[in-house]
């Protein structure tokens, strides 16, 4: 059969240009495939097969994205992207798992074998687009990627050097026809800044909210991106870019850094008062922060901009007189006080579920607007599509008060800030922007909403992090036995005390959250309960420590 003789090729191919050298196992995750770059080439070949499979079962067009995200410059991974910028589904990533994993001799038995367990009809045609960061590198693995496409005859468009968040908005742009917008940097540039710039001209009465951001780009991809954004947003908003590609990528800087240390990120001036932005190596992370007036650092992460963002678009569906439910996700890595601030004071329903964009997208596709964001500042808005046709339309039914109708305009052209396909930090510090303007608040203004609760990340290095197993949205330990009764133990003596502990999906490390009515309570609390699960869970090396 013809396929067969392809996947042959394909198999010599394999052996030829892109061998699997080492016989190191290797798991698809939440964020795909990560690791040492040097180790896999062999891996980014194989996924562009598996793409040109996927999209063949699919009848769409599917995104292959070179990245590592936040993890170090040394590091880099590939992810999948879906028909409508969704993560890749579980199903899959088992098949990815399996393929990355088979030698170089079985590569094309397996290939075969998927295309009978999923049915795929290989005379259909194949489409894949690549994306990638700027990793040193990216330009070589994304050329593996590549050759595994072509090698199934599937059909290639090289974006070159994008942010993850864009990739995933042309695949949606592709498979909706245009309908969603154009599959195009430009087109991407033009939909969220034509809308930010209409918001834009709307006046506000409050005069402490200044048109100006100090932007911190991970020395990755979204520096250089921030600069297209740059030139075309004019005043509207003053953007100064700092970390902009000449230093080293996630390098004491960037969105995970600043989340993780709470403090401000190296090669940045400190001016008091002033609006901080950071992201991350590819753009899907997006972190606020100021210095005060005493040289204070105040953070206002995921959790803050998720507020922010749900209690704006909840005023406008109330003032549109617009029937819709709304609600908010978020991980157990929400601080508690925001938490309750959503849920009791903007009287927006709250759902929780385990660590993952896939997660809280799932979840939020379940309201007519879905508003969901980790703690580490990745998120977005969704909306149903019953939803967006009532927005839309309702600036048009002249049965409804001016009012009704300007609120609806307002929502409809917010909607156009939004890339709805995934977590965009650039997108998302637009949205944020847009709603500080309307309100006219300062960054005090903004933090004083609620108080958070103090609080800490740990990593724990362990030998095996899937000893580790949790339930209930990862708030509680299942094993190893006595983990969590130990922990309940450790909360127990801390006023507001809360701490949970997960294995990582990217590192082999176990991460512990706590929280606690004191930042030095939070501290400690996080240090017990990671030489708990130090010493219950093969830990590797010191106990953890501050």
């Amino acid at each position: 059969m013809e396929e067969d003789r392809m996947f042959v090729t394909a198999g010599e191919v394999a052996v030829s240009k892109h061998p699997r050298l080492k016989d190191k196992f290797v798991q698809y995750g939440t964020a795909g495939f990560r690791g040492r770059a040097e180790d896999l080439e062999h891996v980014f070949y194989r996924m562009g097969l598996l793409a040109v499979l996927r999209s063949k079962a699919k009848g769409a067009t599917i995104g292959m994205m070179i990245t590592a995200s936040h993890n170090p410059e040394h590091d880099n991974g590939v992810k999948l992207v879906d028909p409508h910028g969704e993560m890749l589904v579980q199903s899959w990533e088992g098949l990815a798992t399996t393929l990355a994993n088979v030698s170089d001799n079985e590569l094309a038995k397996t290939l075969s074998e998927i295309i009978v367990s999923e049915g795929i009809d290989m005379t259909k045609p194949a489409s894949v687009f690549v994306g990638r960061d700027t990793r040193s590198s990216s330009p070589s693995l994304a050329r593996a990627g590549i050759d595994g496409i072509t090698a199934l005859s599937g059909l290639v468009k090289d974006f070159g050097v994008v942010t993850t968040p864009m990739l995933h908005y042309f695949v949606t742009c592709q498979n909706t026809q245009g309908a969603y917008g154009l599959a195009t940097e430009e087109g991407y540039y033009n939909k969220l800044i034509s809308a930010f710039k209409k918001l834009r001209a709307e006046k506000t009465e409050n005069k402490k909210y200044i048109p100006k951001v100090i932007f911190d780009g991970a020395n990755g991809v979204g520096a250089v991106k921030m600069k297209e954004f740059k030139a075309r947003l004019g005043d509207s908003l003053i953007v100064e870019i700092f970390n902009d590609g000449n230093g080293i990528l996630n390098h004491l800087c960037g969105a995970d850094f600043v989340k993780v240390q709470q403090k401000p990120p190296q090669n940045v001036p400190l001016v008091p008062n002033a609006r901080y932005v950071s992201v991350d190596g590819d753009a899907d992370r997006i972190i606020y922060y100021y210095i005060d007036d005493q040289q204070q650092f105040h953070m206002l992460d995921g959790d803050r901009i998720a507020t922010l963002v749900a209690g704006y678009l909840m005023e406008l569906v109330k003032e549109s007189g617009l029937s819709l439910n709304l609600g908010l996700v978020q991980t157990a890595y929400a601080n508690g006080s925001s938490t309750n601030y959503i849920s009791k004071t903007l009287k927006v329903p709250v759902a929780c579920v385990p660590t993952g964009v896939k997660h809280l997208h799932h979840k939020a596709l379940e309201f007519d607007i879905g508003v969901y964001f980790e703690a580490n500042g990745h998120g977005t808005v969704v909306f149903k599509q019953a939803a967006l046709e009532l927005i839309k339309s309702t600036p048009a039914d002249l049965g409804r008060r001016d009012n009704e109708r300007a609120a609806a305009e307002r929502l409809a052209t917010l909607v156009d800030v939004i890339n709805q396909t995934v977590g965009d930090a650039i997108s998302d510090m637009l949205l944020v922007e847009t709603v500080l303007h309307a309100r006219g608040w300062s960054m005090e203004d903004w933090k004083a909403t609620y108080s958070d609760l103090p609080n800490r990340l740990l990593k724990v290095l362990v030998k095996d992090r899937e000893v580790v197993q949790t339930t209930d949205a990862e708030r509680k330990c299942v094993s190893p036995t006595g983990l969590q009764n130990a922990i309940d133990c450790l909360v127990s003596k801390y006023s507001e005390g809360r701490a949970f502990v997960r294995p990582s999906g990217t590192e082999d490390v176990v991460r512990v959250y706590a929280e606690a009515s004191t930042q030095a309570e939070a501290d400690k609390l996080a240090v017990e309960v990671g030489r708990a699960v130090h010493s219950m869970a093969g830990g590797v090396g010191d106990p953890p420590s501050l």
